[in-house]
């Protein structure tokens, strides 16, 4: 009992590591912190066990640009660290910059696949998505 016990409470301070605003709530309920703080929670959810995979989801979606440069980096922490990731963010340049492969979706169909630097480099990604 006692080892998980401690397996618990060492995710808990590996969460707390990633994410050093939620160590400073941790007092807080979920539902008090602001909304990045809320993401931060979500995503530290999707990892707090050590699964092979995660699936995470419109990830920056709302939040202050220093929040998601945040996120995208414990994002690709986790990823350096072995666990595979499936990302779905509309957020294509910070996606691809972190990703080893992208897929380009438009209605449920695949337009584009392959490998994620070679995606933005694409002229048809670049003008539909990246802005330039």
């Amino acid at each position: 009992m006692l080892s998980s016990q401690n397996a618990v409470r060492e995710k808990i301070e590996k969460m707390f590591e990633l994410f050093p605003r939620l160590a400073e709530r941790r007092k807080q309920l979920g539902s008090t912190l602001s909304g990045g703080e809320q993401q931060m929670l979500g995503v530290a959810r999707r990892f707090d066990v050590q699964p092979a995979h995660a699936f995470a989801g419109r990830t920056s979606l709302g939040l202050a640009p220093v929040i998601v440069n945040r996120i995208f980096e414990i994002i690709q922490r986790i990823s350096r660290e072995g666990m595979t990731i499936l990302l779905v963010e509309q957020n294509a340049h910070e996606a691809l910059h972190v990703s080893h492969r992208g897929y380009v979706l438009e209605t449920g169909s695949i337009l584009l696949s392959g490998p994620a630097a070679e995606l933005l480099r694409d002229q048809r990604v670049i003008e539909a998505y990246l802005g330039v």
